[in-house]
């Protein structure tokens, strides 16, 4: 079974930098897309970016074109979420998900394996 884990959040003044990585200890995901997704207090679970198995492809949410970066580390068996000029409405708990195919797909459903998630706050 695959078991992602997320690492990288924190607590960071607007305008700053973070990069998260979501690692599979079991290196079970390299054939798999990889997809961020974050849940703010009060709202919805809602799609961040997603990358496909090689790489080569990448998808981004309107509110994160421009600012985030997604990649992977194939040899490393890692994916990153380099996230710049954060803004306080990007604070939320940021979710890493294995996707059931090898396509960088932005809906939920798409995804079977997810993390515990880690938090990033953003403070004015």
């Amino acid at each position: 079974q695959v078991r992602v884990s997320e690492s990288g959040g924190g607590v960071v003044q607007a305008g700053g930098s973070l990069r998260l990585s979501c690692a599979d200890s079991r290196r079970t995901f390299s054939n798999n897309g990889v997809g961020w997704f974050r849940q703010a207090p009060g709202k919805e679970r809602e799609f961040v970016a997603a990358i496909n198995w090689r790489g080569g492809s990448t998808a981004y949410a309107d509110s994160a074109k421009g600012r985030f970066t997604i990649s992977r580390e194939i040899a490393k068996n890692t994916v990153y979420l380099q996230m710049n000029s954060l803004k306080p409405e990007d604070t939320a708990v940021y979710y890493c998900a294995v996707a059931r195919s090898s396509v960088a797909s932005t809906s939920q459903s798409s995804y079977q394996y997810w993390g515990q998630g880690t938090q990033v706050t953003v403070s004015s």
